[in-house]
């Protein structure tokens, strides 16, 4: 079924199937660090060990979203999403009967796969069915459901846990997977044309530099010092990933269209989506740890005070979506920046004197503030390409974005260590605030940079 002849209940089905199976497979990856302690136990493994489930997950989704627009552009989106369903559900099952961690850990490799495709893929058939005009409000109805994913996931897992073992969870994502695999047999569609081109093998190999860059990074931020190992592989990694991107730009047909970067809105769009997203991230990790080791409250009243801005985050972002309809998306993007600073501005001058209803106060400032950006900014980036181009947009992204986001937890792990090499230092928090303030401030003058156009 083509495009044009998508409309109706068919149009609203397909779309709450596609986004049911990206609201799964977003809690499935933000639940599992409530389920450690119990996986350690089982397992016989210690707490770096399996932190893998976690950070081997990202280094694998990270290098297949650059693979994403060569397979819409070479085979059935149909075909796509029922195989990233399918590659979900055997790793899944692998990791409810795995005997051992290594087999969990591979399971969770599959996992990684399908959502590493799926994340990028997702949007750009929603931004490609979907008349400019009408973008914003379906892109907000996409965050609500990866905020609401983000809000109902470390509840999901609570509660699951807190009565069953943890195989239970992993059954819970596997038979609603399930369930939505059965209904896109009916109800998804060939949606988007077809552009065949060559594999080239030689930018995945290189694409793999990216994997290097966010494992040093990763690694640095856990240990908070710089080996010779790690020193080695992020020269090599840099290499790698300084070839793929030469690569990109010289080849007629790349693996990743890396010209779209000389689109000077879509450049904001993508940098302001990783601003907004470092806050995100930063926040569920400050917070916690601010509550913990600063106001001495429990790891269970940590985790809850996270769910009213994730909340607010959800309700917002579809109505966010049709604001930017309303005013423009430059209008809507200087908001979101300016809550964003606001909310940290106001941790800075709030440090010394926080509790916890003022942080949750701070907190919901800056995730409102980043319903106001982070999709408002990934429609503007797919709005300001070629219809041809979109798909590469999205993927290029998206990978940003984890990139950002995984080198903001480590700013903040190292700004908060710094001195006392201890978490426990309130002038280090105060360090953090004022850093991520300042960041946030750039990007209200990236903000102020976007070329405004009419829309078509």
């Amino acid at each position: 079924m083509k495009e044009k002849e998508l409309h109706g209940i068919k149009r609203t089905i397909f779309v709450w199937t596609l986004l049911a199976g990206t609201f799964t497979m977003s809690i499935s990856q933000s639940s599992l660090s409530t389920a450690y302690p119990t996986l350690m136990k089982y397992f016989g493994v210690d707490a770096p060990t399996i932190q893998w489930l976690t950070t081997g997950f990202m280094l694998i989704m990270c290098v297949m979203m650059p693979l994403s627009p060569w397979l819409l552009n070479n085979f059935s989106f149909k075909k796509i999403y029922l195989s990233v369903l399918l590659i979900f559900m055997v790793g899944t099952l692998m990791i409810i009967l795995s005997p051992n961690f290594v087999i969990a850990l591979i399971g969770r490799a599959l996992e990684a796969i399908a959502v590493g495709v799926l994340f990028p893929s997702f949007q750009t058939v929603l931004l490609t069915i979907t008349p400019t005009k009408k973008r914003p409000s379906v892109m907000g109805l996409a965050g609500l459901v990866m905020g609401s994913a983000l809000a109902c996931g470390p509840i999901i897992s609570g509660i699951i846990l807190n009565y069953l073992s943890w195989q239970s969870l992993f059954c819970f994502f596997l038979i609603v997977i399930l369930i939505v695999f059965v209904s896109a047999l009916f109800n998804i569609y060939d949606v988007l044309p077809r552009q065949y081109s060559g594999f080239d093998f030689v930018s995945v190999v290189a694409s793999f530099g990216l994997i290097g860059i966010l494992y040093v990074v990763q690694m640095y931020g856990s240990k908070l010092k710089m080996t010779s190992s790690l020193l080695v592989l992020l020269v090599i990694s840099l290499a790698f990933t300084g070839y793929f991107i030469y690569r990109q730009f010289t080849l007629e047909q790349p693996l990743l269209k890396l010209r779209v970067m000389r689109v000077v809105n879509f450049d904001l769009a993508v940098l302001l989506t990783g601003i907004a997203y470092i806050s995100l991230i930063v926040v569920t990790v400050i917070y916690p740890l601010y509550y913990q080791k600063i106001l001495h409250t429990s790891v269970l009243a940590s985790g809850l005070a996270l769910v009213p801005p994730a909340v607010l985050l959800s309700i917002l972002n579809p109505l966010t979506g049709k604001l930017a309809e309303k005013i423009g998306f430059k209008k809507t993007l200087l908001i979101g920046m300016l809550m964003l600073v606001c909310g940290w501005g106001a941790l800075v001058v709030f440090a010394g004197s926080l509790t916890m209803i003022s942080m949750i106060i701070f907190a919901m400032l800056i995730e409102g503030g980043n319903a106001f950006v982070m999709m408002p900014a990934t429609t503007l980036g797919a709005n300001s390409l070629a219809e041809d181009q979109i798909s590469h947009g999205t993927a290029i992204i998206t990978t940003v974005r984890q990139l950002l986001g995984a080198l903001g937890v480590t700013v903040a792990t190292l700004i908060l260590a710094a001195g006392s090499g201890s978490v426990s230092s309130i002038s280090g928090y105060r360090r953090a605030f004022i850093f991520f303030c300042l960041l946030e401030i750039i990007g209200f003058i990236l903000a102020c940079a976007i070329r405004q156009k009419k829309e078509k």
